[in-house]
């Protein structure tokens, strides 16, 4: 049940970072703080699809 995610950034919307979670455990969308290299600072990324 573990599917790849990409993490996408609030402000620019890049795609910096990809991850694996098991749906069956967190049906919801994933979000947290990362570094975006982008914008150069911390913002949230939220999973997409």
């Amino acid at each position: 049940m573990r599917v790849t995610i990409h993490l996408e950034c609030s402000q620019c919307r890049e795609r910096n970072y990809s991850s694996r979670k098991n749906k069956r455990n967190n049906p919801e969308r994933l979000e947290m703080m990362k570094f975006c290299p982008r914008c150069r600072r911390h913002t949230e990324h939220k999973e997409t699809k």
